[in-house]
C-alpha cells in the first residue's frame, strides 16, 4: 500500500475542513460574546456570511497556494499562512460589504471578534490535525538499490530532502558484494543484488528505492520481486512497468520517481480507515470487558490457566508482534499440533481441522460465535491490527512462505477480511485464500471495508464460516 501524493487541494480536504469550522465557530462566539451570551438569532444579513466565509476560504487558498506544503511547515510558517489567509479573507468581505453597500449594517466589534478568533481556531487546528496526521501515519521501511560509488551521494540526497518520511534501513548494491559490516551514513549494506529476493522475503520493507538506468535488465527482475510481495516500488528513471500495478509519478528527495504499487490511497482514506479502526476498538474493547465477566469462569472451570492467549504474528510487510484472542484451547494445544499435522484439512500454510481435540467444549462456543476474536480489538486500538485486513499467520507459517505468499501481508491485518466473508470453513486451499488476500488489496476502499463489516455481522449472527 501506498500514500498517494496528489496535486492540488484535492489532497487537504481535511485542512478545508477544519479551516471552514474555525471560520463558523469564530463568527458563532463573536456573535454570542457581542450580545452577551445569547444564542445567535442570525439576521439575513449575518446569514450571508455564514455563505461567504466558506467561498471566500477556497477562492483565498486556491489564490495563493495557501496549502502548498502545509505537512512541511513549521510553527511560525503555519502562522504566517494563516494570518495571510485571514486577511485576504477579511479583504473579500469588505469588498462584498462594499459592492453591496451594508457596511453600515454590521457590527465591527462582531467582524474584529471573528477575525482574531479566526486566526487562532485556524492556527490552533491546523497544528493539531498535522500532529494527528503524523501520529496515525507510520514512517515506511525503505531499502534502497544502488551502485556502489553513487550510494553515498543518493543517500545524501534522500535523507535531505525527503525529510522524516522515509526511513532507508538498508542499502543493495547493484554491482558488488559489501565488505562486512559496511554502512554508507549509518545505514547497513545488507547485500547484493544476488541475495535481494531472499532479503525481501525475510525482511521488513515496505518500499524499495531503484537508482539503475533505463536500459538495465536487472530493473525488470527488481520489479516482479518487489510487485511478488506486494510492496512498493520506486524507480528514479523513466522505465517499463508491469500493467498488473497502478503507477503513479513522484518524488522522494530530490528524485521524480516512477513508482509502482499494489494499490494508491490518500492520506484521507488512510485517516478514515484509522478512524473507522479506532471507533470500533473502543467499542469492541467495551464489549471485551462485559464478555470476559461470562467467559472467564468457564474457561477457568474447563481449561484451567490463562484466560487470554497470546501468540506472535506476522503483520504488513513482515512486521511481528502479539495477538491477543479469549483462550478457546487446552494449555497443551501447540504441543499436540505437531501429532495433528497429518490430519490438516487445509492444503497449504494454514491448519484447520474439523472437531479439533485440542478445543476444550467451551471453546467451541467461542469460536463458533467469534467471541474470542475480541480481544483483538486491542491489536486494533494499538495500530498493529485494522478492523478489517487479512489473517497474520503465526510464525511457523510464515517461515515456509514462498515469495508470492508475502503479498497478502502489504496490507495491515485484520480481524475480518474478504477471506472469512467468503466461507472460509468451506476453504481448504491456501492458495485460494491468498487469490482472495490478493484481491482485497488491489481493490481496497473505504467503501468495501463498509461491506466486510456488514457481511462479517451477518456471518456472525448466522454462525457461519467458523469451527
Amino acid at each position: 500500500m501506498y500514500r498517494q501524493t496528489k496535486n492540488g487541494m484535492e489532497k487537504h480536504w481535511d485542512f478545508i475542513i477544519v479551516d471552514i469550522f474555525a471560520l463558523e465557530l469564530s463568527l458563532f462566539l463573536a456573535y454570542i460574546i457581542y450580545y452577551k451570551g445569547q444564542l445567535p438569532i442570525y439576521s439575513d444579513l449575518y446569514r450571508s456570511i455564514i455563505l461567504l466565509l466558506p467561498l471566500a476560504h477556497i477562492v483565498a487558498a486556491t489564490g495563493f497556494n495557501n496549502y502548498s506544503g502545509i505537512l512541511r511547515r513549521g510553527y511560525l510558517k503555519e502562522l504566517k499562512s494563516v494570518l495571510i489567509q485571514c486577511l485576504v479573507i477579511a479583504a473579500s468581505a469588505l469588498i462584498y460589504f462594499f459592492v453591496l453597500q451594508v457596511t453600515q449594517h454590521y457590527s465591527r466589534w462582531i467582524l474584529a471578534l471573528t477575525a482574531v478568533f479566526a486566526v487562532i481556531f485556524m492556527y490552533l487546528g491546523r497544528i493539531g490535525l498535522k500532529a494527528v496526521l503524523k501520529k496515525i501515519s507510520a514512517v515506511p521501511y525503505m531499502a534502497v538499490i544502488t551502485p556502489s560509488a553513487e550510494a553515498e551521494n543518493l543517500v545524501d540526497e534522500l535523507v535531505k530532502n525527503s525529510g522524516n518520511n522515509y526511513c532507508i534501513n538498508a542499502i543493495i548494491y547493484s554491482d558488488r558484494t559489501p565488505d562486512e559490516d559496511e554502512k554508507v551514513q549509518e545505514v547497513p549494506v545488507v547485500g547484493s543484488l544476488g541475495s535481494f529476493d531472499e532479503y525481501m522475503r525475510q525482511q521488513v520493507v515496505d518500499e524499495v528505492f531503484v537508482a539503475l538506468p533505463l536500459r538495465d535488465e536487472r530493473v525488470a527482475k527488481i520489479m516482479k520481486t518487489v510487485e511478488e510481495v506486494g510492496a512498493t516500488v520506486h524507480v528514479s528513471v523513466p522505465s517499463l512497468f508491469p500493467d498488473s500495478f497502478p503507477q503513479t509519478i513522484s518524488h522522494i528527495g530530490a528524485c521524480t520517481t516512477v513508482t509502482s504499487t499494489p494499490k494508491l490511497v490518500s492520506l484521507g482514506e488512510m485517516f478514515i480507515k484509522r478512524a473507522i479502526d479506532i471507533a470500533a476498538a473502543l467499542v469492541g474493547l467495551l464489549a471485551t470487558g462485559i464478555a470476559y465477566l461470562f467467559v472467564a469462569p468457564v474457561v477457568k472451570k474447563q481449561a484451567p490457566g490463562p484466560i487470554f492467549f497470546s501468540q506472535t504474528r506476522v503483520g504488513r510487510n513482515g512486521r511481528l508482534f502479539k495477538i491477543y484472542k479469549f483462550r478457546s484451547m487446552y494449555m497443551d494445544a501447540e504441543e499436540r499440533k505437531k501429532e495433528l499435522m497429518s490430519q490438516n484439512q487445509m492444503q497449504g500454510l494454514m491448519f484447520k481441522l474439523e472437531n479439533d481435540p485440542r478445543i476444550f467444549p467451551f471453546g467451541h462456543f467461542l469460536r463458533k460465535s467469534s467471541i474470542d476474536e475480541l480481544p483483538q480489538f486491542w491489536n486494533v486500538l494499538k495500530g498493529d491490527m485494522s478492523l478489517v485486513g487479512t489473517r497474520p499467520p503465526t510464525l511457523d507459517e510464515y517461515k515456509q512462505y514462498e515469495l508470492h505468499h508475502k503479498f497478502r501481508l502489504a496490507f495491515k491485518p485484520g480481524i475480518t477480511g474478504m477471506w472469512q466473508v467468503s466461507g472460509r470453513s468451506k476453504i481448504t486451499d491456501f492458495e485460494e485464500v491468498v487469490k482472495l488476500d490478493g484481491e482485497y488489496i488491489k481493490n481496497w476502499s473505504v467503501g468495501l471495508d463498509i461491506k466486510i463489516i456488514l457481511k462479517t455481522v451477518m456471518v456472525v449472527l448466522k454462525s457461519e464460516g467458523a469451527e
